[in-house]
């Protein structure tokens, strides 16, 4: 496979890396079956900047070894310069900038799937609902973010999460991974219920992205009624979302040689087909 490496900012970590199959690998259906589409691969780590893109690198090879283009995107975590709003305008800009490299490799953006595991599903899936944030009655929270013009947006156009940290709000409820939703936006939702109304995918529903909530059975990381509260509140808004259950824990969902990895990687395919 080809790598390229590139920034869409100043800061160290604003950029991803390009991960391009090549047409002669033998290991997967052929590059042409899926080269009209790219993955995002958007790590996790309770948004924290001591869990990095080397957690995504693995899936982005994968997906490349099996005829998918994927560009692992790194962003700015709480601890090194993001956390609110920053951390958010990181994976607009990253997944925009897209459109930037897209003559140099022939890149086709019709389709543009995410795959973004624990606090990555949660970017992944507000991320897909960018064209209703600045509609959910939170204006103070949008015009903090800086973000570029929609017309020049690169739109997602399905994601699949990977035991993805979709209730916000229950999620600090919880105090999960102790405090990180806190830690992400810079205080509780008391303090700043409207910000915290904003980074919520619950928030921009109904989205006209479908969306996979894939959750491992044994997961001791985020709870499953994350993405089923999703998947419910979705479904019933109108919004295409599914709940897949897969074997394994939550680590096995980002192992390429896991059965809870393959099947994301088959949602991945089927998004793109």
């Amino acid at each position: 496979m080809l790598r390229h490496k590139y920034s869409y900012g100043e800061h160290p970590s604003q950029w991803g890396e390009l991960f391009i199959p090549e047409p002669s690998n033998g290991n997967h259906r052929g590059a042409a079956t899926v080269a009209g589409g790219i993955a995002v691969v958007i790590h996790g780590g309770y948004w924290r900047s001591q869990y990095g893109a080397e957690l995504g690198e693995p899936l982005a090879r994968d997906l490349a070894a099996h005829g998918i283009t994927a560009w692992n995107l790194e962003y700015r975590r709480a601890g090194n310069g993001g956390g609110w709003p920053h951390t958010f305008e990181d994976i607009l800009a990253g997944i925009d900038h897209l459109s930037h490299i897209a003559g140099d490799h022939d890149l086709k953006l019709g389709k543009v799937v995410a795959l973004g595991h624990s606090a990555g599903g949660h970017l992944a899936v507000w991320a897909a609902g960018r064209q209703k944030l600045s509609s959910i009655g939170t204006p103070d929270a949008d015009r903090q973010l800086q973000r570029g013009p929609e017309d020049n947006a690169v739109h997602l156009t399905g994601v699949v999460s990977q035991s993805g940290l979709l209730n916000l709000a229950a999620a600090e409820k919880l105090n999960l991974s102790n405090g990180a939703v806190c830690n992400l936006m810079g205080g509780d939702s008391h303090r700043f219920p409207k910000r915290h109304k904003y980074a919520d995918p619950m928030s921009s529903l109904p989205i006209n992205v479908p969306v996979y909530a894939v959750h491992a059975t044994d997961d001791e990381d985020v709870p499953a009624s994350q993405s089923e509260a999703y998947v419910a509140a979705a479904t019933a808004a109108g919004s295409a979302a599914q709940l897949l259950r897969v074997p394994g824990d939550h680590f096995d969902l980002i192992d390429p040689k896991a059965v809870a990895y393959k099947k994301c990687r088959e949602l991945v395919q089927r998004l793109l087909s």
